[in-house]
């Protein structure tokens, strides 16, 4: 939906500007027309000829040097989407303020488009209570807020306040405009691992990190979809994601029964605990005390739970984590739990599965079908399963 929109790119002035640079090119690419408007404090950091040689127009920093009496009144009227990457803390103050102290800000008051901002900052300054009072005000108006993530920041520090990559913030633009081939689908993704508690401290769990599932559900939104995330992993999820905490396997069960019924895609790539403690002690277990004796009980199969009251034109898509006779394993599973589609992997394999950045899967159809996925990072994975499920839906109206 980017294609032929008219797209103001804002840049103010933090390190972080330099990606602003990778943005326009990735908005320009997919067929928007952008117009860069440049802080004076992000030219300490980038140049106008970096950004007028790159976007549909030559780039603007300021009020006082256009042709048109009144700039930022035409860019804000014309414009189809306004996005701040990075929005720095003052900007982000001025805007929920109303202050116009600058072109940026004064486009910002002046469009009735809708706004995206992509705050950037040291985490010190992006946890700070007035910065979160601005954040918070600004949603409340309707602003889109693609959060900062954890990771390095200038100076060699770590921490939250790190500019979301361009590929997110292009997929945020797109969403917001209302674009993708998952538009209009609701889908409901399952990740992590379940926390089965022995005692208030000792739990029986497994190597999930949310990973996989976290990809999909943020591919999804990416192409549209509405997407509800239940999740046992404390990880950030896309904007607009609906994300949904959970530890058990009861709890996972219990959200996932509550939403499924509304669910076009169900996505179950949660590690769901097989077995939980018949009894879980109210005290520590203590270690003078002899070794305890765990009583395990099994847990309630959600997947099949899914499968056997699915609907039509529902699909369904469960994982199979094996470590010996994939192929086997998943087939059985698909056809015992009623899929539409399972994505089986070896988590035995190099770089394949559990807390990896990358997986290796295989794709396999209710009607016997497969298509191998080699190893690839997880985002590109949940991008070949979501086109199985296009596919499959495809057909199925054929």
């Amino acid at each position: 939906m980017l294609r032929g929109r008219r797209v103001v790119l804002g840049v103010s002035g933090g390190i972080a500007a330099y990606k602003a640079i990778e943005v326009c090119r990735r908005l320009v690419d997919a067929g928007a027309f952008v117009s860069p408007v440049l802080t004076p404090d992000s030219l300490h950091f980038v140049t106008t000829q970096t950004f007028s040689a790159l976007a549909s127009e030559p780039a603007r920093t300021s009020l006082w040097d256009s042709p048109e009496p009144s700039p930022h009144t035409a860019l804000g009227q014309r414009a189809d989407l306004v996005v701040v990457a990075p929005a720095t803390a003052r900007v982000l103050a001025a805007y929920a303020m109303g202050m116009s102290d600058d072109l940026l800000v004064a486009t910002l008051l002046a469009t009735r488009a809708p706004v995206i901002v992509c705050p950037a900052m040291h985490t010190e300054m992006w946890e700070q209570p007035a910065v979160q009072a601005n954040v918070a005000l600004l949603r409340e108006r309707g602003v889109t807020v693609v959060d900062p993530v954890a990771g390095m920041l200038a100076g060699g520090d770590v921490g939250v306040g790190r500019l979301a990559e361009p590929a997110d913030i292009v997929a945020a633009c797109d969403r917001v405009l209302g674009g993708g081939d998952l538009a209009g689908l609701r889908v409901l993704v399952t990740a992590g691992g379940t926390r089965e508690p022995i005692d208030p401290v000792r739990y029986i769990g497994n190597r999930s990190s949310g990973k996989q599932g976290h990809a999909l559900a943020d591919e999804a939104a990416a192409r549209g979809a509405e997407v509800t995330l239940v999740t046992s992993a404390g990880r950030p999820a896309a904007p607009g994601v609906e994300v949904v905490s959970v530890e058990t396997a009861a709890q996972m069960e219990a959200a996932v029964a509550a939403r499924s019924d509304d669910a076009d895609v169900i996505v179950m790539a949660a590690a769901v605990a097989d077995f939980r403690p018949k009894a879980v002690a109210d005290d520590k277990l203590k270690k003078g005390d002899g070794v305890p004796e765990v009583v395990l009980e099994p847990t309630p199969d959600i997947l099949a739970g899914l499968g056997a009251r699915k609907r039509p034109g529902q699909t369904l898509v469960g994982f199979a984590a094996e470590t010996s006779d994939v192929v086997a394993n998943a087939a059985e599973k698909v056809r015992r739990k009623n899929l539409d589609l399972i994505v089986a992997n070896d988590v035995s394999a190099p770089g394949v599965g559990f807390e990896h950045d990358t997986n290796a899967v295989v794709l396999l159809r209710e009607d016997g079908s497969r298509e191998d996925v080699p190893l690839a990072d997880k985002r590109a994975v949940a991008r070949a399963v979501l086109d199985a499920v296009l596919d499959l839906r495809s057909q199925a109206t054929r």
